[in-house]
């Protein structure tokens, strides 16, 4: 089995050992970045900053009192505990799959060009749907936050596109190839 799997890694055109982890932490990543940038350095919005216009019927918590911003940073923790479980499962997942020359395998284009794919679905999936479907929050409430709202569906599709060009650009990961060969190339 184990020669099934690697003559498959080196013949496939994608390399299907770093394809799911490299999602799953590219939604957790892109979920902390978006987390850390727009609810907590910019402040420009909370989860549901914008619950006094969504469509789903949440009860309001305006995020410019004391007891609102409270129940907004709850939410956003929620968000970052989501988060964090999506980088675990995913280096995990990239543990169990990598069981020899880990260091090559962090320097892999593949890899990158997955985590970049992750992360631009996690803010089509999250953009969609809590921008747009929900109205739960926007990227920067305000006369135009459909504006910004579509331009982080862009950044999500260029991130998707760019991820998924990078790891096709990339050798397939084989952690049993031997080192001597990579490092004949280096000189």
């Amino acid at each position: 089995m184990a020669t099934t799997t690697a003559s498959g890694a080196r013949s496939g055109l994608t390399p299907v050992g770093l394809q799911l982890p490299g999602i799953v932490l590219g939604v957790g990543l892109g979920g902390f970045l978006d987390g850390i940038l727009l609810h907590q350095l910019l402040q420009w919005h909370h989860m549901l900053s914008s619950t006094n216009h969504d469509r789903i019927g949440v009860k309001y918590y305006n995020p410019h009192t004391v007891s609102g911003l409270e129940m907004n940073t709850l939410w956003d923790g929620i968000f970052h505990i989501v988060c964090w479980i999506a980088v675990l499962i995913g280096l995990a997942i990239l543990y169990s799959r990598v069981t020899h020359n880990r260091r090559r395998m962090w320097t892999s284009r593949v890899l990158w060009g997955w985590i970049l794919v992750g992360w631009g679905l996690f803010n089509l999936v999250e953009g969609v749907l809590d921008h747009h479907i929900l109205g739960i929050h926007h990227v920067h409430g305000g006369p135009y936050q459909v504006w910004w709202d579509i331009g982080f569906l862009v950044l999500g599709a260029l991130l998707l596109a760019g991820g998924w060009l990078l790891q096709r650009s990339g050798q397939p990961f084989d952690p049993d190839a031997p080192t001597a060969r990579l490092a004949g190339t280096a000189a």
